[in-house]
């Protein structure tokens, strides 16, 4: 029997606030923008090829360095990724997991939109 992950009971009792990030006419097809919210720096990735959205930390914890929003798009055996465009790390665009085989990982965001504005939920 598929053992199934239970619900973190403090996370579902977290409320989660929405916040205007940008217009979806401010993010390139299959790039990423960045914004800053309540003194956080969030890229904004518009991966066109899924037809989805994505929000994750700026910083590459590798080195530090605030610049995700410039890297480049594409997946690895189906799951979406985003590729530090000076180091070449990779990390999940779903779970901020280095998909290069070290142990970093960045914050992801939920991300939604409507009437053309897209929206970054943040946890209280």
């Amino acid at each position: 029997m598929e053992e199934k992950e239970m619900p973190n009971p403090i996370e579902q009792l977290q409320k989660v606030s929405w916040i205007k990030a940008c217009t979806t006419d401010s993010i390139p097809e299959n790039e990423g923008g960045c914004v800053m919210i309540k003194g956080k720096q969030i890229a904004i990735f518009n991966f066109t090829k899924t037809g989805e959205w994505f929000a994750t930390d700026n910083q590459c914890p590798h080195k530090m360095q605030m610049i995700l929003s410039r890297g480049m798009l594409g997946d690895q055996a189906g799951e979406p990724k985003v590729a530090c465009p000076y180091h070449k790390k990779t990390f999940s665009l779903n779970t901020g997991e280095c998909m290069s085989g070290e142990e970093y990982s960045i914050q992801t965001y939920p991300v939604k939109i409507e009437k053309n504005e897209v929206f970054i939920g943040l946890r209280d």
